[in-house]
C-alpha cells in the first residue's frame, strides 16, 4: 500500500476553496480547482512512491504487472487497464449538459471516427476510446445537479406556469404526446432552433422565470437555476433544454449513479464522483466546446421520472456501499468509529474526508491517511485494518472494481 500523489484539474468552472482546504493548503487557491484525480488515467495518472523512495506513475505500474496490480478477475476482465477513476469534483459553476455512450454506443462511434481519420486531439472528436462512461456522485456538500428528463406532466406544468406566448406550441406537443417520444420530440425541436427563433422565445422563458421568482412561486428552485444558466450561457439552446431536467439537491452522503444516455449538468457542489476510465462526452449545450446534435441524439436515453438518491447499503457496521450496474467501479462510504476489517480481491483506493486513519495490512505494515490523502492498495493487500487516527471518528471512500 502506497500513499497516492494526485493531479488538480484546474477547469474554470471549479472552486478556489474546497479542494484546497481539503489538501490543507492555502486558501483561496490562485486559481480555479475543478478536479482531483485520482486513478491511471493517461491524462494524468496518479504517482505512487514505493519502498526504493523512487515514485513511479501508477499508470506505469499496472502496466508491468497488471496480475499483481489489479489481480487476476481484473486483469483478465481489463488488461492493464484500472477500470475505475475516483475524483473529488468541486463546481462553483454549472458544467456542460451533457451524456456519455452505453459500451455498444461508444465502440461503434470511436470505430465510426477512426475509419474517417478524424484525429485523437481534434476538438470535433467525439469519442477518444471505445469505452462507456458511466458515473456516480456522492456529495460531500450540498450538491445541485439537473439529471433525467422529468415526469412529462410535470414538466407541462412549470411550462404551462411560465406562461410565455412564444413557448406555448411546445409546451402543447407535449401536452399531445406525454411520454418519453414526446420529450425526445420536444427535445430535439428545442436543441436545433434556428438562432432567429431561439433569440425570440428565450427571452420569453427568462423574463416569465423572472416573474415566477418573484411570486416565490412552485417552480422557483428550477427558475433560478434556468435565470443562472441563460446569464452564464446567453442565447444558448441548452437552457432550453434545462427546462426538461430534474432538477436535483444532494446533502452529504446522498449519490445519483448516471448511467449511459442520462442528460445531466453538475451545478455546484463538492462531491466524490467515480467514473469508468473513458474521455467519451456528448455536451448537449452550456458550453463553448464542440456539441454533435445528431450523435447526441443517438446515444441520450429519454426514459423519464424522479432520479433514484441512493444512501448506500450498509454491508458491515460503518460501511455503506453504493450498488450501480456499472462493471468499472463500485463505492462504499466508511464512517469508522473504531476498527473496521476490509477484506477485497481486487485493486482499491481511498481518500480520507474526514478526520485521520491508520491503515495496516496483512504484513504488519501502517500506513496513516490525513483528511485529503489517498492511498493505493494492490490486489496483494487484500485485508486491511482502519482504525481511526487520534479523533474520535473518521470519514473515508473506497473505490474499487464493479461486479458483474
Amino acid at each position: 500500500m502506497d500513499l497516492l500523489h494526485n493531479a488538480v484539474r484546474p477547469y474554470a468552472w471549479g472552486s478556489r476553496t474546497a479542494i484546497a482546504e481539503l489538501l490543507g493548503k492555502e486558501v483561496p487557491a490562485p486559481h480555479p480547482e475543478a478536479e482531483l484525480w485520482m486513478g491511471a488515467h493517461p491524462g494524468d495518472p496518479s504517482r505512487v512512491r514505493g519502498a526504493d523512495g523512487i515514485e513511479r506513475s501508477l499508470l506505469d505500474l499496472l502496466t508491468a504487472d497488471p496480475d499483481g496490480q489489479l489481480g487476476p478477475r481484473v486483469a483478465e476482465r481489463w488488461g492493464s487497464r484500472l477500470p475505475f477513476l475516483l475524483k473529488v469534483l468541486a463546481a462553483d459553476e454549472a458544467l456542460s449538459l451533457q451524456a456519455h455512450p452505453s459500451a455498444q454506443q461508444a465502440a461503434e462511434g470511436f470505430a465510426a471516427e477512426e475509419r474517417r481519420g478524424v484525429p485523437l486531439d481534434a476538438a470535433v472528436r467525439n469519442y477518444k476510446d471505445p469505452a462507456a462512461k458511466p458515473e456516480l456522485i456522492c456529495a460531500l456538500t450540498e450538491f445541485h445537479a439537473l439529471a433525467g428528463f422529468r415526469e412529462p406532466s410535470r414538466t407541462v406544468s412549470l411550462l404551462r406556469t411560465l406562461d410565455a406566448p412564444a413557448l406555448s406550441p411546445y409546451t402543447e406537443m407535449l401536452v399531445a404526446q406525454p411520454d418519453s417520444s414526446g420529450l425526445r420530440a420536444l427535445f430535439t425541436m428545442l436543441i436545433t432552433l434556428p438562432q432567429t427563433s431561439l433569440s425570440s422565445l428565450l427571452p420569453q422563458v427568462l423574463d416569465a422565470c423572472v416573474l415566477h421568482v418573484k411570486e416565490h412561486g412552485e417552480f422557483d428552485l428550477e427558475c433560478r437555476t434556468i435565470l443562472e444558466l441563460g446569464e452564464s450561457y446567453p442565447g444558448d439552446a441548452g437552457v432550453l433544454a434545462a427546462l426538461l431536467l430534474n432538477r436535483i439537491v444532494l446533502q452529504p452522503g446522498e449519490a445519483i449513479h448516471l448511467p449511459a444516455g442520462n442528460l445531466h449538468a453538475y451545478l455546484r457542489g463538492t462531491g466524490i464522483e467515480i467514473l469508468a476510465n473513458s474521455d467519451n462526452v456528448l455536451r448537449c449545450g452550456l458550453t463553448p466546446k464542440h456539441v454533435d446534435v445528431p450523435e447526441l441524439l443517438r446515444v441520450l436515453d429519454f426514459t423519464c421520472g424522479d432520479m433514484e438518491v441512493l444512501l448506500g447499503e450498509e454491508v458491515q457496521p460503518g460501511v455503506r456501499v453504493y450498488r450501480t450496474p456499472a462493471p468499472e467501479f463500485e463505492l462504499s462510504r466508511l464512517d469508522l468509529a473504531g476498527e473496521t476489517r476490509i477484506n477485497h480481491e481486487g485493486p482499491q483506493i481511498m481518500i480520507c474526508t474526514e478526520g485521520a486513519v491508520v491503515l495496516t495490512n496483512a504484513r504488519g505494515e501502517e500506513l496513516r491517511l490525513a483528511r485529503g490523502e489517498s492511498v493505493w492498495l494492490p490486489a496483494s493487500d487484500p485485508a486491511v485494518l482502519l482504525r481511526p487516527d487520534g479523533v474520535e471518528s473518521a470519514e473515508l471512500f473506497r473505490a474499487t472494481a464493479g461486479t458483474d
